[in-house]
């Protein structure tokens, strides 16, 4: 109730009287809250853990602080004003739906609905509840049409970037708001929201949960679902508090109307770069005056967007090596066992992080190489390096631009598509055909070259089914990605195959980079895009396993044979 009523106040202008009847909803939604904390406590045989009671204590305190004064004390506004904020409603009201709805039983049941297809549904849901909020009066200054609706949310949920509408100009902010937390809900997964607060407060899980989120997270093992659960939640808000607060101090003041617009842009843009989003409250973009020579703000989103593209079980086991590595070989901490010696840093990590640094080099290189008497020719010095470097960053996923995109030169529009494509890591927010899968497929060239039948790298065997889903990926992507250039050039002849090739495989990696077309599509071709950002997000292959049934292992194996190819 309490959240219907809290869309309903600020999706929709009210009147004096109705607003007087919303502000006793809050008040009676936000003491049967309190009341029902208390309950719970006396009611509650299990052992109540430190973390719970904690988390209930700072809510109810929140929460009566804000009952206090914006319904019994009539001077509050004039002497606290900041507290006075409707905000602080907002987010008694969230505190209250998180605790309220963490309670509730939350099964998942593998006979009704697989991983994929409750992962694909997840992410549907999100989308229509995102549209229907972006169309409310209030999200908007002068209404929005449901595809443009729909798309806006299909972008910031799928965490491409891509906009019909301008961000700045065309949604309040309180649209903004709804696009923030779009983007942060589609970047992790509501699932992953879900169900790591319903464990938070309950301490148990069935094992059917747990099977499943254990294939939505790539948990090793059943046991360490929550742990991963937790990793990825601290994490994210880990870094996205730090990457706010450092995104704040590298600003311009003087380029903001008051404090509040400055920390909403820093929060804005340091969740849209973590999360790979590319979404941006300017204009231009990073291309903004007063944005496009702040170098330092660029290299933050560089590193923020570079932390949300490696993935969670790199940046766990980049911390794990790194600590390994200052207790064992800074500090001399013998903490391991002598005759054990740990390969910490993962096959898996090693390949991303190699694959992600040759690919930021080869991008830099080609970007500054390309653009350096075009677009970089208003940059000087380590600023067309920064900018090169971020033009190099950006197309893997991320959608920001610090150059006007309509200038670029042919050949840096193709390294830009291929980057693009290939996109970030797995598990991540980013999306493309990965890092990984990349690798695997010039890995097995080179294996191939030299006459093996198998790929070896780093005294290890990739497993034939990696291989088998890394050139799945790949041909999957090529297909939806042909079949979308295709179909946008029926619809919109006009707009050239460059421009529309661009678009396509920007939707497909949830990018967000544009040539300038997107706004100016037909409708029929926005649903397109629409849909290939979905299909870019969930992955074509979650969806054919959401859609074939999954077959029984046969303990045979029938002859082999080999076929022509060459």
């Amino acid at each position: 109730m309490g959240v219907f009523i809290l869309i309903f106040d600020f999706g929709f202008d009210q009147s004096i009287k109705l607003q007087r009847i919303i502000n006793g909803f809050y008040l009676l939604i936000l003491s049967i809250g309190i009341v029902t904390t208390f309950i719970r406590y006396f009611t509650h045989r299990k052992e109540i853990e430190a973390k719970v009671w904690t988390f209930d204590l700072i809510s109810i305190l929140i929460t009566l602080g804000v009952i206090y004064i914006h319904f019994f004390s009539q001077e509050a506004h004039k002497h606290i004003s900041f507290l006075y904020n409707d905000n602080w409603i907002k987010l008694s009201i969230l505190l209250t739906f998180i605790r309220e709805f963490s309670e509730q039983n939350i099964n998942y049941k593998r006979t009704l609905l697989n991983p994929a297809q409750l992962f694909i549904i997840s992410f549907l849901v999100i989308i229509f509840i995102g549209t229907l909020l972006l169309m409310l009066p209030n999200a908007t200054y002068s209404g929005i049409s449901f595809v443009n609706a729909l798309f806006t949310s299909t972008s910031a949920v799928c965490v491409t970037g891509l906009i019909v509408v301008d961000t700045s100009s065309y949604f309040t902010q309180f649209g903004q708001t709804i696009l923030l937390i779009l983007i942060q809900a589609g970047g992790i997964g509501i699932l992953t929201f879900a169900s790591y607060f319903s464990y938070f407060f309950k301490g148990v899980s069935s094992y059917e949960n747990q099977l499943i989120l254990s294939d939505m997270t790539n948990s090793e093992k059943i046991g360490e679902v929550f742990n991963t659960l937790s990793r990825i939640i601290v994490i994210t808000f880990t870094i996205e508090i730090i990457g706010a607060l450092l995104i704040f101090f590298s600003l311009n003041s003087s380029l903001f109307d008051g404090v509040f617009n400055q920390v909403f842009f820093a929060i804005f843009h340091s969740i849209s770069a973590f999360c790979n989003a590319g979404f941006s409250t300017l204009q231009n973009g990073l291309y903004e005056t007063g944005f496009r020579f702040n170098y330092i703000l660029q290299f933050l989103l560089i590193l923020l967007l570079i932390l949300g593209g490696l993935g969670f079980p790199i940046l766990v086991n980049i911390l794990k090596y790194s600590k390994y590595y200052l207790t064992r070989k800074l500090l001399g901490i013998k903490s391991w066992k002598k005759q054990y010696k740990p390969w910490v840093l993962s096959l898996n990590s090693r390949i991303t992080l190699i694959t992600t640094f040759s690919l930021l080099v080869i991008g830099t290189v080609s970007f500054y190489l390309s653009e350096y008497n075009n677009a970089l020719a208003e940059h000087h010095g380590i600023g067309k390096f920064v900018t090169a470097l971020f033009g190099s960053a950006t197309p893997r996923t991320a959608g920001f631009n610090t150059v006007d995109m309509t200038t670029l030169t042919v050949p840096t529009i193709m390294v830009t598509i291929l980057l693009m494509w290939i996109g970030a890591s797995p598990a991540s927010t980013g999306g493309g055909i990965k890092t990984s899968t990349f690798a695997i497929a010039v890995l097995n060239f080179i294996s191939l070259a030299k006459g093996k039948s198998r790929i070896e790298i780093y005294r290890r065997e990739i497993a034939d089914s990696t291989v088998r889903r890394a050139f799945a990926a790949i041909s999957l992507s090529l297909i939806i990605i042909g079949i979308g250039i295709i179909s946008i050039l029926i619809f919109d002849p006009d707009k050239g195959l460059l421009n529309v090739a661009f678009e396509c495989f920007s939707a497909y990696s949830t990018v967000g980079l544009s040539l300038g077309i997107t706004g100016n599509l037909s409708d029929a071709s926005k649903l397109i895009l629409i849909l290939i950002m979905f299909i870019g997000r969930v992955s074509m292959l979650s969806i054919l396993i959401a859609i074939f049934k999954k077959v029984k292992h046969k303990n045979y194996r029938y002859p082999t044979e080999e076929i022509t190819i060459n």
